[in-house]
């Protein structure tokens, strides 16, 4: 495992991983935070395709279906920019 701090592209990867898991066994906590750390980073993302973790990604992605009903994960996906653009 890399460190976010040593790794842009691949440190975050472990964060994402937590973030699907959690949010698939039912701790939201664990999964809203680890998605409000991706959303706040540069971050290429953790799937095969790269395809960054963003707001319209997570309206999408049914792996995150437990956390609709959240109001924090509403706040996470009302957003209409991602933070985590390419640099």
């Amino acid at each position: 495992m890399i460190p976010i701090e040593k790794d842009r592209k691949d440190g975050p990867q472990p964060i994402e991983i937590l973030a699907r898991v959690a949010a698939r066994m039912g701790e939201p906590d664990r999964a809203i935070a680890a998605l409000q750390k991706l959303l706040s980073i540069p971050y290429e993302g953790a799937l095969a395709a790269n395809v960054p973790l963003s707001p319209a990604l997570l309206r999408l992605d049914p792996m995150f279906d437990p956390l609709r009903n959240d109001p924090r994960f509403q706040k996470l996906v009302a957003s209409s920019t991602p933070n985590n653009t390419k640099r």
